[in-house]
């Protein structure tokens, strides 16, 4: 939710970032959170781009990031898809797809994260659901802008 859902964005000239959003990965950046952007690719398992997209995608967005001193320290996705077209994408209710949490719990053990250290910023349900699956504190953006949001969540956690 860092970029506006154009539908199955994959190519570094279809990323627009939504409002406040560098700003935001800046803030927490400099406040010492580890920034982690986990995200379902069904497009992958439609057939519609491939991995390396994906991989693409997430390496411009850094780039643009990194223009506005921010930066995301990990990206993980899952392609993985019950309607899939590509048969090697194809799983029933992979771990890692949204709204299951293997994709945070895999992002929290990878950079040594205690589930109660984090929260998850989303914009739909399964996020929120996932998030709850991992017992990270979960936040729904709802639209606006993004950095204002992060500033809420940050001096609530201040507070804590």
């Amino acid at each position: 939710m860092l970029n506006v859902d154009v539908g199955y964005a994959h190519r570094p000239d279809q990323l627009v970032f939504v409002d406040g959003a560098p700003r935001a990965v800046r803030r927490l950046n400099q406040a010492g959170w580890r920034v982690i952007v986990v995200t379902n690719q069904a497009g992958v398992a439609r057939g519609l781009y491939e991995e390396a997209d994906v991989h693409a995608f997430h390496a411009a967005m850094n780039r643009a990031l990194a223009e506005q001193g921010a930066h995301i320290d990990a990206f993980y996705h899952c392609p993985f898809h019950e309607d899939a077209v590509v048969e090697a994408y194809r799983h029933g209710d992979h771990p890692d797809r949204k709204p299951n949490p293997g994709m945070l719990l895999r992002g929290l053990a990878d950079h040594g994260v205690a589930a109660a250290d984090a929260f998850m910023i989303g914009d739909r349900d399964s996020d929120m659901l996932a998030a709850d699956r991992a017992g990270v504190q979960g936040y729904l953006f709802e639209g606006g802008d993004l950095d204002e949001l992060v500033q809420r969540i940050l001096a609530e956690q201040d507070a804590a």
